[in-house]
C-alpha cells in the first residue's frame, strides 16, 4: 500500500518563486460560466437548431481556455479549467458510469434543481471521464493543473439507489471506478487529484466508509501523485481525527464562512496531514482584502507550519459573478505572497502545534 502522506509538494513550486517558504495556492474547482456558454448548450440542447457536436466541443474548448487563463493571470500555482465542460457535480460522472439512468430534475436548494440520477444496476466503468479535459487543460496551462473529481460516497449518497442493498457497497463498487479513472488521468500525466467528499461531514457515522472508498481508490496510485480530500458544509468533529487516517497527501476543508469557528477542531490531536484551508468565502459576494485574508491565513498557521499550508478557496466559485470571483483568486495570492515575505523576514511566528500565531509588533 502507498504511504501517505506523501513528499510530493515540491513539484508545484514555481521556479521563479521569491520567497523561501512556500505557500501553495490553488482553487476547488467550479467557477463561473461564460454566458455565452450557458447560451451554447441551450442550443446545444434544442434539437431544433443546427447547433451540433462540433459546435458545443469549440464553445467548451474556448470556455476552458478562457478560463485558465484567468486562473493563471491571477498568479495562482496549480489551475483547473473551472469545470467548463461540467453540468453538476454528480449527474456529470452519472451520465459516464453505466448502470446510472437520470428519471427528471429535483431541487437542491432556493431555485436551483439538479438532475438527480438513480442506480439501477451494477455500476460499471464504461467510457474515460476526464482524460480529455486533463488533456485539454494542460496543454494550454504554463502552470501544473489539478483534476477534482466527485468521490464515490457523494456520487452514492446523492443517488436513488434502487440497485444495490445499501449504499455502502455501492460507493465500494464507485470507489473502484475513481480509482480507474484515476489510474487513466495519472497515464495521460496528471500529478494532482483532488477527490470531492461533501457529503462526508454531515453524515455522523461513516467516515469509515470514505476511509475504504479511499483505501481502494489510491490503490497503485504512484506516490508523487498528489491526492487531496475536498470536504465542505458539516460538522468537522464527527470525522476528526479519524480522517488522519485517511490515505491522502492533504485535506481540504472550507473554514471562512463559519469564521474559523472550526479551526480548533484540528488542533488537538495534532493535524498530521496537509492542509488545503479556504480563505476566501465562496458564498459571499464582498471582495475580501488583502489584509482581511492574510489574518485567515494565520488561522492555518494554528494547525499545521506553512510547509504543510495550502491556500483555497472556500469551496467551487461558480456562484459569484466573474469580476468577483477573479479579484478575491487574485486578493488571495497576493495575500499568500505577502505572509511568505513576512516568514521569510521573522515577522510571523510558527507556533507549536495547537497555539496561535502572531505578527512581531
Amino acid at each position: 500500500m502507498t504511504q501517505r502522506p506523501a513528499d510530493n509538494r515540491a513539484q508545484f513550486r514555481p521556479a521563479d518563486h521569491d520567497n523561501d517558504h512556500f505557500l501553495l495556492t490553488t482553487v476547488v474547482g467550479s467557477y463561473k460560466k461564460p454566458k455565452w456558454l450557458d447560451r451554447a448548450r441551450d442550443l446545444f440542447e434544442d434539437e431544433d437548431t443546427n447547433f451540433g457536436e462540433e459546435q458545443w466541443e469549440e464553445a467548451t474548448d474556448d470556455a476552458a481556455r478562457l478560463i485558465t487563463e484567468e486562473h493563471e493571470r491571477s498568479g495562482l500555482d496549480v489551475v483547473v479549467d473551472g469545470e467548463m465542460r461540467r453540468n453538476e457535480m454528480v449527474e456529470y460522472f452519472a451520465e459516464r458510469i453505466d448502470g446510472y439512468e437520470f428519471n427528471g430534475r429535483v431541487k437542491v436548494w432556493g431555485h436551483n434543481y439538479f438532475n438527480k440520477p438513480s442506480v439501477v444496476d451494477e455500476v460499471e466503468y464504461g467510457e474515460q471521464w476526464l482524460v480529455d479535459e486533463f488533456e485539454f487543460t494542460d496543454a494550454v496551462a504554463d502552470r501544473p493543473v489539478k483534476m477534482p473529481i466527485t468521490g464515490p460516497y457523494t456520487l452514492a449518497s446523492w443517488t436513488f439507489n434502487e440497485a444495490y442493498e445499501d449504499d455502502e457497497g455501492l460507493a465500494y463498487d464507485l470507489a473502484e471506478l475513481v480509482n480507474e479513472e484515476i489510474e487513466q488521468l495519472v497515464d495521460a500525466g496528471a500529478h494532482y487529484i483532488q477527490i470531492d467528499e461533501p457529503a462526508l461531514a454531515t453524515t455522523p457515522d461513516d467516515h469509515a466508509i470514505v476511509g475504504e472508498c479511499l483505501e481502494r481508490i489510491v490503490e497503485g496510485i504512484p506516490e508523487d501523485v498528489r491526492i487531496g480530500l475536498h470536504v465542505c458544509y458539516g460538522d468537522y468533529s464527527r470525522i476528526y481525527p479519524e480522517v488522519l487516517d485517511y490515505p491522502v497527501d492533504e485535506l481540504d476543508l472550507e473554514l471562512t464562512n463559519g469564521d474559523y469557528e472550526q479551526i480548533d477542531v484540528f488542533t488537538d490531536p495534532e493535524f498530521t496531514l496537509d492542509l488545503a484551508m479556504g480563505v476566501i468565502d465562496n458564498h459571499a459576494g464582498h471582495t475580501e482584502s488583502v489584509d482581511e485574508i492574510k489574518e485567515n491565513i494565520q488561522q492555518g498557521l494554528k494547525v499545521v507550519p506553512p510547509e504543510q499550508l495550502t491556500i483555497s478557496p472556500d469551496c467551487g466559485l461558480k456562484l459569484l459573478p466573474r469580476e468577483t470571483a477573479y479579484q478575491k483568486m487574485e486578493n488571495m495570492v497576493q495575500a499568500a505572497r505577502e505572509v511568505e515575505a513576512e516568514l521569510d523576514a521573522g515577522e510571523i511566528d510558527v507556533p507549536a502545534a495547537g497555539e496561535t500565531a502572531s505578527a512581531d509588533d
